[in-house]
């Protein structure tokens, strides 16, 4: 299947704004901060540091080689976010991964939010003021919500608050950026509604994932079709009856064996199957003595 992804239109015009020495911003009051907080932005890799003070320290390989891939083919679709530190100059502050993936395959340039030092509540009202716009997507309109979480550490109640909007609908937003990149693109460029999206995302395995997503999209099929490709796909998962007899039903302890064990060591024999087949004996004993009777009868 041909992918057609559509370029995102950045803020390349932000980024000469900012790296024009005469319009430095250096805080939320100075102008043109409004057009960086909450904007994105392509800004150069080689004026991003990382941040020392990152807690984490291990990235696998063979995972970020994957999103390297992904990278190349699809873009950035997550942009990272930043700190501007001084003119030209940005620390990081989310996406590391992205970032090294980006360097992988030869990036120059890479989206970003760029935070502006004490100017926390200034992006959440750009937040709140993006997400509540009617020209969003549902990823870009997820993103907004994940970023909430990620840099202002809003729980999902408080942005129900903030947003006026419910708490499951905000769940059901994020749940969108767990789907296969490919699939967020496919959301982004109109390809399949969120309607779809939220059915794919039932299904855990990626792969299976983008193969419904090619069918939805070569076969023009609706939301109540994906879904039931979806609980086709589940029901498929479920293990089938085979005809053949369950294996407590490959021998049954008849009363007749029952009291054959009993008459032979004289005592009431508990005998017990379990589903698959396997089960035990137990063989009880009133003292010592009768102890050592029927060990004579097991040893003949």
């Amino acid at each position: 299947m041909t992918k057609v992804i559509k370029k995102q239109a950045l803020g390349r015009g932000l980024s000469a704004l900012l790296k024009d020495p005469e319009n430095d911003i250096k805080s939320v009051e100075d102008k043109n901060a409004d057009k960086v907080v909450g904007n994105i932005i392509e800004l150069e890799i080689s004026a991003i540091e990382i941040n020392p003070f990152q807690p984490r320290s291990n990235f696998n390989e063979e995972s970020l080689r994957e999103l390297a891939t992904s990278i190349k083919e699809l873009g950035v679709i997550q942009p990272i976010t930043v700190r501007k530190l001084d003119f030209n100059k940005y620390q990081l502050i989310s996406g590391e991964r992205r970032l090294r993936a980006s360097k992988l395959v030869g990036l120059t340039h890479v989206p970003a939010y760029i935070r502006i030092a004490n100017d926390n509540e200034s992006l959440v009202m750009a937040l709140v003021e993006n997400i509540q716009r009617h020209d969003l997507d549902p990823i870009e309109i997820a993103l907004s919500y994940q970023r909430l979480i990620d840099e202002i550490q809003l729980t999902q109640e408080q942005m129900s608050e903030r947003v006026g909007k419910k708490r499951s609908t905000i769940a059901n937003y994020l749940r969108l950026l767990k789907l296969d990149p490919i699939i967020q693109t496919g959301i982004r460029d109109g390809f399949i509604s969120m309607g779809h999206g939220r059915a794919i995302i039932n299904i855990e395995d990626l792969d299976v994932q983008t193969d419904i997503y090619q069918k939805i999209v070569s076969q023009n099929l609706s939301v109540r079709e994906t879904e039931a490709l979806v609980k086709n796909y589940h029901e498929g998962q479920q293990p089938k009856a085979d005809g053949k007899p369950k294996a407590e039903s490959a021998f049954v302890v008849r009363e007749t064996q029952k009291n054959t064990f009993n008459d032979y060591f004289g005592s009431k024999v508990d005998i017990k199957v379990a589903g698959n087949g396997k089960g035990k004996i137990t063989i009880p004993f009133n003292s010592e003595a009768d102890f050592n009777r029927i060990i004579k009868l097991i040893n003949g």
